[in-house]
C-alpha cells in the first residue's frame, strides 16, 4: 500500500505542477537529480549523506553539518532536501559538495540513489522518514542517525497501524530527540538507541551572536525608534498588526515586517492595506528610509540579521495553521517575543511561554494589551528580553553530544 501510494503520490506532484510554480521546480529538480549524483560522485569517494525536509531543518542542523564538514575535509557532502523553499534557498551552500532533491521514495530510487551516494553516515533531521530509503540503509548495514527529532503520540509509529513507518523509523542507529517526552514515546514502541540532547538550533542561533549582524540600511530605518520586526508573517497575522500599526507608527515608534511569502501580490495586499509611510527593501534609498515608519523586507536571507535591531519581535505562523516559525532566533538577541496561539506543535515555544519571554495572544485585542504593555515600558522589555537570552543560553549544547556519539 505504501509504495502504491508513492506512484500515485508521484502522478499527483506531477498535475499540481501545473498549478504551483514550487511543486513544478521539485518535480523538474528530481529528475536531475541522478544524472546530477553520477557526475559529481566517484564509486571510490568518501561521502556523507545530509537529508532536511526543507529550509528549517537545514538551519537545525547546520551546526552538526558544519562541524563534520570541518572535522572530515576529505569527505564529500551530500546534501538532499524535499522541498523547494528549502532547496531553492540553500542550493549553493558551503556545507555540502553536492545539492539535489530526495528522489520519491520507490524500491528502486532508494537502491539507485544508494549506490551512488553510497554514504558511510547519513543524517536525518527532525523528521521526514522515507521508509524505503531507510530500509535499504539498513540491509546495506549503513550507519544513520536522526537528529533534534520531536515525536508526539498521535504519529503513526506509535498506533497499531504505524507499519513501515514505525519499520523504518526503528532502523535508525541512534535518535537525538529534542525531550523527554519523545525518549518515551520510543521507549513504548521498544527503541531504546536514544539520547536526549536538545534541540540544535539552540546551537545554530547561538552562532548568530558571533557574526557581523550590521544591516547599515536597518540601522537607518531604525534611527532613534523602538522596532517592532514582525519575521515570517502570514495574512492572518497580518491581519491583527496591521490594524496596530496604522494606529500606533511614528517617527519613534518604526515596524519592520519581513512576510514568509514575499510575491509581488503579497506584497502588494500589505502596502495597500497600511496607511504609514512605507519602503521596501527593493526599492529603498536613503531618503526613503530616513522618511518611512514601515520597512517592508521583500527578499530572504536577512530576517536572522535583522531581528538583532528589534525591541520587540513577533513571529508569525501560529495565528493561522501553517505552523510556528523560528523563534529561537529573535530570542537570542534578548528581546521579548510574541506568537499567535496555535503553538502546540512547538515544544521550544510551551517551554518559552513559561520559563522565559514569549508572549501568545488570541486576537487584536489581546495583540494591543501586550504591544502597548512593551512599547511603552522599557524595564519590561529588558526584563522578558533577558529571560529569552538565559533561555537560549541554558539550552544549548545538543550539537557537542552528536558529534562525540558520531566519533564513537
Amino acid at each position: 500500500m505504501y509504495n502504491l501510494g508513492i506512484y500515485l503520490f508521484s502522478f499527483l506532484l506531477k498535475f499540481l505542477g501545473y498549478f504551483n510554480t514550487k511543486i513544478k521546480s521539485g518535480v523538474i529538480g528530481r529528475r536531475n537529480t541522478f544524472d546530477v549524483l553520477a557526475k559529481a560522485i566517484k564509486k571510490d569517494d568518501l561521502t556523507f549523506w545530509f537529508h532536511c525536509a526543507s529550509l528549517g531543518e537545514y538551519e537545525q542542523g547546520l551546526p552538526v553539518f558544519e562541524k563534520l564538514r570541518q572535522d572530515h575535509p576529505d569527505h564529500k557532502i551530500v546534501l538532499t532536501f524535499f522541498s523547494p523553499s528549502g532547496y531553492e534557498v540553500r542550493k549553493n551552500t558551503d556545507v555540502a559538495d553536492v545539492v539535489v532533491y530526495l528522489p520519491l521514495d520507490t524500491k528502486t530510487n532508494a537502491k539507485r540513489f544508494l549506490e551512488l551516494v553510497h554514504p558511510e553516515l547519513t543524517i536525518f533531521v527532525k523528521y521526514d522518514i522515507w521508509p524505503n530509503l531507510l530500509i535499504e540503509l539498513n540491509r546495506q548495514d549503513r550507519r544513520a542517525i536522526l537528529i533534534s527529532a520531536h515525536f508526539r503520540k498521535n504519529q503513526s509509529y506509535f498506533k497499531f497501524y504505524g507499519g513501515k513507518r514505525k519499520t523504518a523509523l526503528l532502523t535508525f542507529e541512534h535518535i537525538f530527540v529534542q525531550n523527554e517526552s519523545s525518549k518515551s514515546l520510543l521507549n513504548s514502541i521498544d527503541y531504546d538507541n536514544v539520547t536526549v540532547s536538545g534541540d540544535t538550533r539552540f546551537d545554530r542561533v547561538s552562532n548568530q551572536l558571533k557574526l557581523d549582524n550590521a544591516l547599515p540600511f536597518v540601522a537607518t530605518f531604525k534611527a532613534e525608534s523602538t522596532c517592532v520586526v514582525i519575521g515570517s508573517s502570514w495574512p492572518e497575522d497580518e491581519a491583527l498588526l496591521i490594524p496596530y500599526i496604522n494606529a500606533h507608527a511614528s517617527e519613534r515608534l518604526k515596524f519592520i515586517i519581513a512576510p514568509h511569502e514575499i510575491n509581488s501580490n503579497h506584497i502588494t495586499a500589505i502596502t495597500s492595506k497600511l496607511q504609514k509611510d512605507v519602503v521596501c527593501y527593493s526599492q529603498k534609498d536613503d531618503s526613503d528610509l530616513t522618511k518611512a515608519n514601515v520597512f517592508i523586507v521583500d527578499t530572504i536571507g536577512l530576517l536572522s540579521k535583522i531581528y538583532s535591531y528589534a525591541d520587540i519581535a513577533y513571529v508569525g505562523g501560529a495565528m493561522g495553521n501553517t505552523g510556528l516559525h523560528n523563534i529561537l532566533e529573535p530570542a537570542v538577541f534578548g528581546v521579548p517575543i510574541i506568537i499567535g496561539q496555535h503553538y502546540e506543535k512547538f515544544p521550544e515555544a510551551s517551554l518559552m511561554i513559561k520559563e522565559a519571554g514569549v508572549i501568545s495572544i488570541k486576537n487584536h485585542e489581546e495583540l494591543t494589551t501586550v504591544l502597548d504593555l512593551t512599547v511603552t515600558s522599557e524595564s519590561y522589555r529588558k526584563t522578558t528580553g533577558v529571560k529569552n537570552a538565559a533561555f537560549i543560553e541554558k539550552n544549548k549544547g545538543a550539537v557537542v553530544q552528536i558529534i562525540d556519539y558520531i566519533r564513537i
